[in-house]
Formats: C-alpha cells, structure tokens, sequence
C-alpha cells in the first residue's frame, strides 16, 4: 500500500513538473480539455438551470390550474390568429359560472388587464406598469408573498375600495427611501392607497404575470376606473384550480362542458375558447433544450478529441525524456504494472487540471450571467461530478498508450539510450 502511494505522490509531482516545466506546450495541450469541458457543462448547466426556473414557477403557480384564454398554448400564435382573436374574452359571467356550477373546482379568479398611461407619487412617475383588476381568489391561486403590508379584505374587493397593491420594482421606483404602504398614488386619475408591495420575483421562463412591475386592484375597482366590456382592456385571464384529488383532465372535461353550456354553443359548434396548462410550455421547451444539449455534447466532443491527441503528446514527449529514469526502475525491480500506473496517474492529473479550469470559468460565467440576467443560473453538484469523471476518463484515453510503451521498455535499453 505504502509503494502505490509513493506511485501516486511521485506521479503528481511529476504532473505539475511537467506544466511548470514548459508552461506554453503545457496550456496549448490542456486547452482542448479545458474547452471541451466547458461547453459540456456550461450548456448542461444552463439547461439545468432553466429547467430548475420553470419548476419553481411550477411550485409557485400551481401544478393543478387551467388557464382559460381565447388562444391555445400549444400553437404558433401566428397560425389562425384571426379564428381566435374574434373569440370572446373570459369574462366575469364565465368565472361565477365556473364557481356556482363546476363542482371538481376549488376556485377559479378573474383577472382583467387594463392601460395604466402613467402612475405617480408626487414627483416621481413610472411607465409600462402592468396593471390588473382581480377577483378575490387571485391571490390564493397565485400564492401571492409580501414583502411589507397586506392582500385585500373581502370587504375591500366588494365594495371596489381604493386600494392597491405593488410589485417590487413599482414600488422601489416610486418610493426609493421609503415604505409604501400607507401611501397615495395616482393611477388614471383616481388616488389609490398603496396596502401591499409584493416579494421580488425576478425573471421566469413561464411568467404568466411580471407581478414584479404588477399594480393590482380589484375587480370592483377596475369596473369604476374602465368599462370592462369594451376593448380598451388588454384581456383577461381566468384561472382554475382542481379540487385536492381531482386531476386536471378531469377538470378539463366538466370545465369545458360547463362553458359550452354557458355560451351557448351547439354541439357542431367549436368549442370559442381554450383551456391551456403550464406544462403545455415546458413540452413546448423540451426540444430547444434537447437541441441546446445536443450541440454542447458535439463542440465539446470535438474539442475533448483535440484535447486527447494533445495530452497524448505530452505524454510521449514524457516516456521519451524519461526513459532511463525508466531503465533504472526497471533495473531495480519495479514492474510493468507499477510503470504503467504511474503514467496513467500523471495523465489524468493533467486533465483534471484542464478540468478544473473548465469547471471554474463555468462557475464564473454562471455567476455573472445570473447578475446581468436576472435569472438564477448555477452550477450543479451532479456536473461538477460529471466534469471531473469525464476529465479522469479523457486521461486514461490520452495515457494509455504512452504508459503502455514506457511499461514495455525494455530495461537495458532504456538505461543505454
């Protein structure tokens, strides 16, 4: 045991000697390890991490509501916009008929989006607000956080009172030094008393709302400030949530024959509406993502060969400087297997050293894409595990050989030359 470890002491050193010793030839050859390395798990950390953004909006929003809206999810919005532009929006009929006759529902919400022009709190004022009228369930459904205040009060959503509540960036362009709450703004000329800023979200894949720059009122309140039935509304949203057990095919069913009942439709008749869910986008993503996989592993593999050829030179280059070194241990006894560990030893630790340095410029990207994106990209245990295994395999292909020649010289030989 103590011979095998002074192999693998000795081999380490000799690993580094041989970086220290030429240090250009050295980093020319791990370059393609490093490269290989780094699209590999670069991309596959970027996947990862997108898909890890669309499951905690999943948990967010919900794995049991359908979204009822006049366009389907699952189809180019390019492909028969004029059918279903001129369908009906969702409206508040269609959410009190769903919540007095759909008996696998929960609850259902209404959202109703309107133009905000221009919202203010003295001398500031902020632009392209999104603004929402909502039913009292909205905030239930959405799992709405608070980062200061409070949601409505079922009396405040009956009576449609002035009242308001701000996503994160509204709130911190409007009153930067200090807290909202309790405070009036100005929105289409009516004064609203600011009662809740909400949590930061920050960007999502499937963000059915940017309640980041979200201001929401009530239902009540929209209908004093807008006439909702006509077309100055941007559209609304109608959610609906399963009953605990019930699964969403079973929803889809009753929700759909409780619509068509509601408007009326005949039995030849299309059906004027969709009812879509989240997981509709995450299929929809699958491919770009198998795609984005896909083209990482082929660059990677390309430069990972380059990479190989390269170490294997190195290694070459080693055997040769080295044999008589060779001849003397062979002299003095150490056999086949001992000469050949070492130099595999000496291989892979060069390509976990390009490892390395792919794993570490990954880990910075990750970190300063997430600052300048706003979404949280990160580097996972599992491709850190599996760019060191990669980097270990790489060595033993890129040393085999050369190990394999230094084993066989012949000891007397080695000495002579």
């Amino acid at each position: 045991m103590k011979i095998y470890f002074n192999i693998l002491i000795g081999s380490i050193t000799q690993a580094f000697q041989q970086l220290a010793s030429n240090k250009m030839r050295s980093f020319l050859s791990l370059l393609g390890i490093l490269i290989g390395i780094l699209c590999i798990i670069l991309i596959l950390s970027a996947v990862d991490s997108l898909q890890a953004n669309i499951e905690q909006s999943f948990e967010k929003l919900g794995r049991d509501v359908l979204y009822v809206d006049r366009f389907p999810w699952n189809e180019d919005p390019g492909e028969n916009f004029w059918k279903y532009s001129k369908r009906p929006n969702p409206d508040y009929n269609d959410y009190k008929t769903i919540t007095t006759k759909v008996h696998s529902a929960e609850m259902a919400s209404l959202a109703v989006f309107m133009p905000t022009n221009v919202i203010k709190f003295r001398n500031n004022s902020i632009r392209g607000a999104y603004m929402a009228g909502v039913t009292f369930e909205f905030g239930e459904i959405f799992k709405l956080e608070f980062e200061s205040g409070r949601y409505f009060t079922n009396f405040e959503f009956e009576t449609g009172s002035d009242r308001a509540i701000l996503g994160y960036e509204i709130a911190t362009s409007l009153f930067p030094n200090t807290d909202p709450v309790g405070k009036y703004i100005n929105v289409r000329g009516r004064k609203l008393m600011v009662i809740g800023v909400l949590k930061k979200e920050g960007n999502s894949l499937v963000n059915v709302i940017p309640f980041d720059r979200a201001v929401i009122i009530s239902y009540n309140q929209a209908r004093k400030m807008i006439n909702i039935s006509s077309r100055t509304t941007w559209g609304t949203m109608l959610n609906v949530k399963a009953n605990p057990g019930v699964s969403l095919d079973d929803l889809r069913d009753e929700l759909t024959g409780v619509l068509r009942v509601h408007r009326h439709l005949k039995p030849i008749e299309d059906d004027d509406f969709s009812i879509n869910e989240l997981s509709t986008l995450t299929n929809l993503l699958a491919p770009i993502f198998k795609i984005m996989s896909l083209v990482g592993w082929v660059i990677g593999f390309f430069a990972i060969l380059v990479g190989i050829f390269s170490v294997a030179n190195i290694m070459f280059v080693s055997v040769k400087e080295r044999t008589n070194q060779i001849g003397v241990k062979k002299a003095l006894g150490a056999p086949r297997p001992v000469i050949l560990i070492e130099f595999l030893i000496e291989s892979i630790i060069l390509c976990l050293v390009g490892g390395a340095l792919g794993l570490i410029i990954v880990f910075g990207i990750t970190e300063l894409a997430t600052k300048l994106s706003g979404f949280h990209f990160y580097l996972p245990a599992k491709n850190i595990i599996l760019g060191v295994s990669m980097s270990v395999i790489i060595g033993v292909l890129s040393g085999i050989i050369p190990a394999w020649q230094a084993a066989r010289l012949d000891p007397v030989e080695a000495i002579r030359s």
